[in-house]
C-alpha cells in the first residue's frame, strides 16, 4: 500500500505556474498532455468537457466571460489569465497560483477561499502531494455554497412517473403490468400517473452527495454549514437507497437541468456528478479527461474587497446581475447604458466610487482611468478608488484631476476631484498559513483606517 501510494507520487509530474503571467513553452514539456487539450481552448469549451469555473461563466460578466482562455499561445509562450486553480490529465498536473504569493503554499489564494467562500483550509488538509486529493477536496468543499445558492430558489420540484396498483383508476393504466400482478382479476388496476414531486432524481443525486461527504473525517463540520437545507434533502428523499447511486448518477447525467430559473440547480448538480464520479473513477488512475477546477481571481478579490467594505458601500454585481445602473434615460424615460461601478458608497452627500482591480498598480491606467471617471461622472462623486493587491509595500498613490487643455497652454491640477491607488498590502514571507491569516487580518485594519483617513480629506 505504501509503496503504491510512493509510486504514484514519483511518477505525478506536477508544474505550477502564476496567474497573468508568460511563461516558456519548454517548461510545459512534462505536462504536454494537459497544455494540447487547453491551450486557446475557452472556458465555455473546457467546461463543457468536465472542468468546474467558479463562479458559473455568465455572458454580462466583465472580469472572466465564457471567450476567456487559460493558456493563450503566442510565438514560444505560453500567457496565462485571471483564472487560478487545478487541472489535471493522466499523471499530470498543472497548478495555477496568485502572482501576489510568494509563499512556498499559495496562501493567498487560499484565504481568499476561506474569506470568500468559508472554505476550509484545504493545505492542512493535504496529507500527501498528490494535487487530486487537493481538486478532490475543493470540489467537496464547494458543495454547502452551492447547495444553499440552490435551495435560495426553494426545493426542486418536477413530473416524476409513479406506477400504482389499487382501485381506483388515476392514470394510464399499464396492460402488461395489469396482467401480470393482477391475475386473476382481484379489483386492482395497475396503472401509471405522472407527479409533481419533490422527490426526484435530482434531489437524490444531491442525497447521494449528502451521504457521501457525511462519510468523510470532515464531513459531519462541512454539512454543518447547511444544515437547514441538508434536512430538507433528507426530508424530502425518502426512497433514498445507497445501491442506486451509478443509476441516479446515470440518470442525472441524461437530464441536465435546462430551466433558466433553476440555474443554480443545474450548476449543482453538476457538483454533484463530478464529486461522486470521482469517487468511482478515482482521477490521475489512468483517466484520460481532462479535469479540475478553476476560480476567477478578480471575482474572488472583488468580494472579499465588498467583505471589508461592504457595510459603507454598495456593492452591484455584474455576475449575479444584481444592482445594475443606467448611464442614460431618453425623452421617453427609458433607461439605457448598463453599467455596474464595483462599489458605490453609501454616503449620499458626498459619494464615492471604488473598483477592485485584481492587479499591480503599475498595470492600472489607461481604460481603468476612464471607466472610474465615467462612474464618478455619473453619480456626482468627487473622488474615486482603485483598490489593489499590493506585494511591494508601495506607498498609495493620489492622482488629482487636471483641467484646461495643452492648446491653451494652462493645464493646471485640480484638489477638489482626485482618484486614489489604494493597496491591501498581501504578506510575502509567511512561514505558515496562520501567520499569513495573523498578518493580513492587521493589514486589513491599516487598509481600513487608511480608507477612513482619505474620506476625512476629501474637499467638499
Amino acid at each position: 500500500m505504501v509503496i503504491s501510494l510512493l509510486m504514484r507520487v514519483i511518477l505525478m509530474t506536477t508544474l505550477t505556474i502564476k496567474d497573468n503571467a508568460s511563461n516558456n513553452k519548454n517548461d510545459f514539456i512534462e505536462v504536454s498532455g494537459i497544455t494540447d487539450r487547453v491551450v486557446d481552448k475557452t472556458l465555455e469549451q473546457l467546461e463543457k468537457e468536465g472542468i468546474f469555473v467558479f463562479p458559473e461563466l455568465i455572458k454580462n460578466a466583465e472580469d472572466i466571460t465564457k471567450d476567456q482562455v487559460i493558456l493563450q499561445s503566442k510565438n514560444d509562450t505560453y500567457r496565462s489569465s485571471n483564472v487560478m486553480g487545478f487541472l489535471g490529465y493522466g499523471k499530470e498536473r498543472l497548478v495555477i497560483e496568485s502572482r501576489f504569493s510568494n509563499n512556498k503554499e499559495d496562501y493567498f489564494f487560499q484565504y481568499l477561499l476561506e474569506r470568500v467562500l468559508d472554505l476550509p483550509n484545504i493545505l492542512a488538509l493535504n496529507t500527501d502531494t498528490n494535487q487530486d486529493h487537493r481538486i478532490f477536496n475543493l470540489l467537496m468543499f464547494l458543495f454547502p455554497y452551492y447547495l444553499k445558492e440552490a435551495m435560495r430558489k426553494g426545493e426542486f420540484k418536477t413530473y416524476i412517473h409513479k406506477r400504482y396498483n389499487g382501485g381506483h383508476i388515476a392514470g394510464t393504466i399499464d396492460i402488461a403490468r395489469h396482467i401480470q400482478k393482477n391475475t386473476p382479476f382481484v379489483g386492482n388496476v395497475a396503472y401509471n400517473k405522472r407527479e409533481f414531486s419533490y422527490d426526484n432524481y435530482l434531489m437524490a443525486l444531491i442525497r447521494h452527495t449528502i451521504e457521501f461527504i457525511n462519510k468523510k473525517t470532515y464531513g459531519n463540520k462541512l454539512l454543518r454549514l447547511v444544515k437547514d437545507e441538508v434536512d430538507t434533502i433528507k426530508n424530502s428523499t425518502n426512497k433514498y437507497e445507497y445501491y442506486d447511486r451509478r443509476k441516479v448518477i446515470t440518470l442525472n447525467k441524461k437530464k441536465p437541468i435546462r430551466h433558466a430559473y433553476y440555474r443554480e440547480y443545474r450548476t449543482l448538480q453538476k457538483l454533484c456528478i463530478m464529486i461522486l464520479q470521482h469517487d468511482e473513477h478515482q482521477l490521475g488512475r489512468g483517466t484520460k479527461q481532462i479535469n479540475g477546477i478553476l476560480f476567477d481571481g478578480a471575482w474572488l478579490w472583488e468580494e472579499y474587497i465588498n467583505q471589508l467594505i461592504g457595510n459603507i458601500f454598495y456593492h452591484p454585481m455584474n455576475k449575479g446581475s444584481k444592482g445594475a445602473q443606467r448611464l442614460f434615460s431618453t425623452e421617453k424615460d427609458d433607461k439605457i447604458g448598463l453599467i455596474y461601478p464595483d462599489f458605490i458608497s453609501k454616503d449620499k452627500v458626498h459619494r464615492v466610487i471604488a473598483d477592485a482591480k485584481y492587479k499591480p498598480i503599475v498595470n492600472i491606467g489607461n481604460r481603468d482611468y476612464l471607466q472610474v471617471l465615467a462612474y464618478m461622472f455619473r453619480f456626482d462623486a468627487k473622488k474615486g478608488y482603485y483598490i489593489y493587491p499590493e506585494q511591494r509595500n508601495i506607498n498609495d498613490l493620489v492622482l488629482m484631476l487636471n483641467s484646461g487643455s495643452t492648446y491653451e497652454k494652462n493645464v493646471s491640477k485640480r484638489d477638489d476631484i482626485s482618484v486614489i491607488k489604494l493597496g491591501l498590502k498581501i504578506p510575502q514571507n509567511a512561514k505558515s498559513y496562520e501567520e499569513f491569516k495573523y498578518l493580513i487580518e492587521k493589514n486589513e485594519i491599516g487598509f481600513l483606517l487608511s480608507l477612513q483617513t482619505n474620506e476625512k480629506t476629501t474637499p467638499y
